[in-house]
């Protein structure tokens, strides 16, 4: 199986770095009290921190806004996935503990302020790719039974057969989601500037960290960028 972020993504965006964790044979059934804890504080961390009320200027929510804007979406219609989630905390609201490894990257999202989500790996069909949509592509959004497609030119992660992500980080797609059955599991974790390669690799072995120790399995984690855009898993 191969992981692979577009000629056509890093060209329009060269500076851009996504992290992947890849985790086999994980425990992603029941509730870490610990992580509960540590998610909690994240939560409250976000609700104190004040640049966050200015959430549009985040130093790390604002190259996102920009990002959207440059491949044709509306970043006050649509927020990526880390604006969304700052949006919450800043409004106090709890994060729902819906298995472990969603607790998890929701966690190291709030901590480090990047957008992360992850796939169930065996419900993926081929190649896992981050690319331009043709707009035929079919998309099934979290927990519904709908079919979507994507603008032409719209940053979607897909595999051969559907789109699992729309806009880089802002929906899920239902087919691949995780749940408490799931064993084998991708992580990505999107960086742009300010984030360089350097903090990018420590927070992508971070989070490699806490899925061992939270989730056991095996686990490895690898960057994707410009100088390598492409990688068997």
């Amino acid at each position: 199986m191969k992981d692979i972020v577009s000629l056509e993504v890093l060209i329009k965006s060269p500076e851009y770095i996504r992290g992947v964790v890849i985790a086999r044979g994980v425990n992603n059934r029941g509730e870490n009290q610990r992580l509960v804890e540590l998610l909690r504080k994240a939560e409250d961390n976000a609700t104190q921190d004040e640049s966050l009320q200015d959430i549009k200027h985040h130093p790390r929510i604002a190259p996102w806004r920009q990002a959207y804007s440059d491949f044709g979406a509306n970043p006050n219609k649509f927020y990526s996935s880390i604006e969304s989630l700052g949006r919450r905390a800043r409004r106090g609201d709890h994060l729902p503990y819906i298995n472990t490894l969603v607790a998890l990257f929701n966690y190291f999202s709030l901590k480090h302020m990047v957008p992360s989500g992850g796939d169930d790996l065996d419900m993926v069909n081929g190649r896992l790719c981050l690319t331009l949509a043709k707009g035929d592509e079919p998309f099934t959004p979290f927990n519904s039974d709908a079919i979507e497609y994507p603008a032409p030119g719209e940053v979607i992660y897909v595999d051969n057969s559907k789109v699992m992500c729309r806009r880089w980080n802002w929906r899920q797609g239902d087919q691949t989601k995780l749940t408490p059955a799931t064993t084998n599991v991708a992580i990505n974790i999107d960086c742009l500037p300010p984030v360089s390669k350097d903090e990018a690799r420590a927070i992508t072995k971070e989070l490699a960290d806490l899925v061992r120790e939270f989730c056991g399995g095996e686990v490895k984690y690898l960057l994707l960028d410009a100088s390598q855009g492409e990688v068997e898993i």
